[in-house]
C-alpha cells in the first residue's frame, strides 16, 4: 500500500474489543454484546448498524486476537509514514443500553433485508446524537482507542447516515445531529477530523441541497473531509458546488462485493480526478480507492494507483500500448492488440449502470421461467408489436420480473472473443508469466460466462416453446459448461475457493470456532443473509465469486435443480413449481453453508491448454449457440 502512495488507510480491525471495554463501563455485559456484534464475515455491516448477531457470537479469543493484530497494523502504518483512520462512534448501540438508560433517545431502526423483519438479525438501535449520552459514549470510545494504541493520526471515520436516513428532513435538526456527532469525536481528541463517506449523497434521494448543506456545514471547515465515493461514475462534487466548500477526496469505487467481472472506465479513472482538481473553486484534497472488494481487474487498480502521482490527464491509449509489456515482462504485438480491444470494450463502460455481476452461473434467477424475456416471446400473440429490432437489445436488459434481471452487457462479445483468440495465440511466448496466465484465465472466464448467459436463455426458450428434447440437451450443455469452467479456474491460484475457506478456519482456536468461521465464509459468498424454508435471502449471491470448487460444488448443482423442475414441468404438462424449486434450492444452499468438505489451495492444470480447449469447444464457432441443441 505504501509503495502505491496510499497514506490515509482505514484501520478498523479490532474495534469490537475496544467496544467491549467501553460498553462494560456503561453497564452492558459481555453476554449482551454477543447479540450486538456480527460474525467475522459480516462485521462491516454490523458496524454500520445494518444488522446484529448474524454469524455470531464472536468468541473472546477472536476479540483478543483482532486487537493484537490491529496494534501490529497500526505500528507498521505509522512506520511507513501513513495516517491511519480510526473509527468513531456513529450512534449504533446494543439493545441492552435501552434497559440501562431507559430515558435515552434511542430509536429502533427498520428492517434491513431480512426476509420477514426478523428481530434476531435486523432492526438495530440508534442513539440520537443530540442525547447527552451520545457525547459520553463517543468520548469514551476515542479515549479507549488512544489508551490502547498510544497514538492517533486524529482522523476518524463515522457514517451515521449511510443507509440510515434521519427521522426528519428539517435542516436545523440535521445540522444539530451532525454537530453533536463531531462533538463526540472532539471531546475525546481536540484535534479530531471527521472523515465521512459521501455514498448517501449518491444513493439516497433524501439528501437534497438544503439537507446536504446542513450536514456538511455543521462542522468547522477543515474538520470534515468527504469521500466522493463513486466519482468515476457519479461524481457528487460536480453537482454540489464542490460539497458546499467542504474538502473532499475523489474516489474510485469500481467494485461491489468482490464480484468477478472484467469491467472498468479507464478514461474516467485517468482523467476524472485531474478535472476535479483543476475545476473552478475546487475543494478536492486527494484521490482514493473505495472498492468493496479487490483482487480483480488489476489494470484498473494499476491505473488508479498512478493517479496519486500524476498532475495531468493520462493518455490512456498510450498507457495501454505499454501496459502488456510492463505486466508480462515481454513485448508481444498480438497481446498489445488484444489489450487495445479490451480497452475499447470491457474497460469502456459508459452507460452509468452499477456493475454488480449478475451472470446466470453465479447469480441464478429465482424466477418462473415464463416471466423471463426471451426471443420466443416475440412470436407469441400480442407481443411482436411491442418491440422492434433496434429496441430488442436494450429491452433484453431492462425487462425483468421481480426476481430476474438480465445481466449487464455493455460491449460486443464477439470483439472480446477476438481478444481472447489473440491471447491464446500469444500463449507460447508468455505462458511462463503468472500475470499472463491470470489474465488469460480471467478473460476466458469472462467470455464463457457471457456465453453461459445466452445458453441459459436458450434453455428457457426451449421450455417456453415446449421443446422437451432441446430443453434436456441445452440443460446438459449448460451444466457441462459450468464443470468445464471449474477446470479452467482451477488452473490459477487466483481463482480458488480453498484459500478463502482455509484462511477462515486458521483463525479458529477449537473445532466449534472452526465450524462457525467456515459457515461465515461459506454464507457470505452464497445465501449471505437469512432465509426461510421457501424464501431465499434478499441478498442472495451478493458476494458471488467465480472460484474453482464453488462452481462444481454449488453453482452447478443449483442450476441442475432448476433444470430438473423445468423438465418435470414439461413431462407432466403442468406449471413450473416455483415454490418447490425454492424449497430445494434453499435446502441445498443451507446444507452447503454447513458442510465442511475441503477444497484445493493450489492450482492444477495448464491454463493455456485449458483456455485453448474451451475456446475451441464453445467460442470458436460464432454460430455454436444456434445448433447447440
Amino acid at each position: 500500500m505504501a509503495l502505491q502512495g496510499i497514506n490515509l488507510p482505514l484501520a478498523f480491525t479490532g474495534q469490537e474489543a475496544i467496544w467491549q471495554k467501553v460498553f462494560q463501563n456503561f453497564n452492558v455485559s459481555t453476554r449482551d454484546l454477543g447479540d450486538f456484534f456480527g460474525g467475522p464475515a459480516f462485521l462491516a455491516w454490523s458496524r454500520m448498524g445494518n444488522l446484529h448477531g448474524w454469524g455470531g457470537p464472536l468468541p473472546q479469543s477472536w476479540l483478543d486476537q483482532q486487537l493484537i493484530l490491529q496494534k501490529k497494523i497500526l505500528a507498521r502504518m505509522h512506520e511507513f509514514g501513513m495516517n491511519p483512520v480510526l473509527p468513531a462512534f456513529s450512534g449504533n448501540v446494543p439493545e441492552a443500553l435501552t434497559r440501562v438508560y431507559p430515558s435515552a433517545k434511542i430509536t429502533r431502526l427498520g428492517n434491513w433485508f431480512t426476509v420477514r423483519s426478523d428481530p434476531r438479525w435486523c432492526c438495530t438501535y440508534l442513539l440520537d446524537a443530540t442525547d447527552p449520552l451520545f457525547i459520553e459514549i463517543g468520548r469514551a470510545f476515542i479515549t479507549q482507542q488512544l489508551k490502547e494504541y498510544g497514538r492517533s493520526s486524529h482522523i476518524y471515520n463515522c457514517d451515521t447516515f449511510d443507509e440510515n436516513t434521519p427521522p426528519s428532513d428539517d435542516p436545523e435538526y440535521i445540522s444539530s445531529l451532525a454537530a453533536a456527532i463531531f462533538r463526540g469525536m472532539e471531546s475525546g481528541d481536540d484535534n479530531a477530523v471527521w472523515l465521512m463517506q459521501g455514498w448517501l449523497f449518491t444513493d439516497d434521494p433524501f439528501w437534497k441541497p438544503p439537507q446536504m448543506k446542513a450536514l456538511l456545514r455543521s462542522v468547522p471547515i477543515g474538520k470534515l473531509v468527504v469521500l466522493d465515493l463513486f466519482a468515476e461514475v457519479k461524481p457528487v462534487w460536480a453537482t454540489s458546488e464542490q460539497f458546499y466548500g467542504v474538502p473532499y477526496i475523489w474516489c474510485m469505487l469500481h467494485n461491489f462485493a468482490g464480484n468477478f467481472e472484467m469491467y472498468g472506465i479507464l478514461d474516467s479513472v485517468g482523467s476524472g480526478s485531474v478535472v476535479a482538481r483543476l475545476s473552478a473553486n475546487s475543494t478536492m484534497v486527494g484521490v482514493g480507492m473505495s472498492m468493496e472488494g479487490i483482487e480483480q481487474n488489476p489494470i484498473v487498480y494499476d491505473l488508479m494507483s498512478e493517479m496519486a502521482f500524476r498532475q495531468d490527464k493520462v493518455d490512456i491509449q498510450a498507457w495501454i500500448d505499454t501496459y502488456a509489456q510492463r505486466r508480462y515482462g515481454k513485448l508481444v504485438p498480438l497481446i498489445q492488440d488484444a489489450w487495445n480491444i479490451l480497452y475499447h470494450t470491457l474497460y469502456n463502460c459508459t452507460d452509468g449502470l452499477m456493475d454488480k455481476n449478475r451472470d446466470v452461473i453465479v447469480s441464478f434467477p429465482d424466477a418462473d421461467p415464463n416471466s423471463i424475456f426471451t426471443s420466443s416471446l416475440l412470436s407469441m400473440p400480442g407481443n411482436r408489436s411491442q418491440f422492434n429490432h433496434q429496441s430488442l437489445r436494450r429491452a433484453t436488459y431492462e425487462l425483468s420480473s421481480d426476481s430476474y434481471t438480465h445481466p449487464h452487457l455493455w460491449y460486443s462479445s464477439s470483439q472480446v472473443i477476438q481478444a481472447l483468440r489473440l491471447f491464446i495465440t500469444s500463449g507460447d511466448q508468455l505462458s511462463e508469466s503468472s500475470t499472463y496466465r491470470y489474465d488469460l484465465v480471467d478473460l476466458s472466464r469472462q467470455a464463457l460466462a457471457k456465453y453461459a448467459n445466452q445458453l441459459f436463455i436458450k434453455v428457457v426458450e426451449a421450455y417456453q416453446l415446449g421443446d422437451l428434447h432441446n430443453l434436456r440437451s441445452l440443460s446438459q450443455r449448460f451444466l457441462g459448461l459450468v464443470g468445464d469452467m471449474d477446470i479452467l479456474l482451477a488452473s490459477h491460484d487466483g481463482f480458488l475457493l480453498g484459500p478463502w475457506l482455509e484462511s477462515a478456519k486458521q483463525l479458529a482456536q477449537n473445532e466449534e470456532q472452526k465450524k462457525q468461521f467456515e459457515w461465515n465464509a461459506r454464507t457470505q459468498i452464497t445465501m449471505w443473509f437469512d432465509n426461510t424454508e421457501d424464501e431465499a435471502s434478499l441478498l442472495r449471491d451478493y458476494g458471488n465469486k467465480y472460484w474453482s470448487g464453488l462452481l462444481q460444488d454449488y453453482y452447478g448443482p443449483r442450476a441442475g435443480v432448476y433444470f430438473k423442475f423445468l423438465i418435470q414441468s414439461l413431462e407432466k404438462g403442468d406449471g413450473f413449481q416455483l415454490r418447490e424449486w425454492r424449497r430445494e434450492w434453499v435446502k441445498l444452499t443451507n446444507n452447503w453453508q454447513s458442510s465442511c468438505n475441503v477444497f484445493p489451495t493450489k492450482s492444477t492444470g495448464n491454463a493455456l491448454n485449458v483456455s485453448r480447449w474451451l475456446y475451441d469447444k464453445y467460442l470458436k464457432d460464432p454460430n455454436s449457440l444456434d445448433h447447440s441443441g
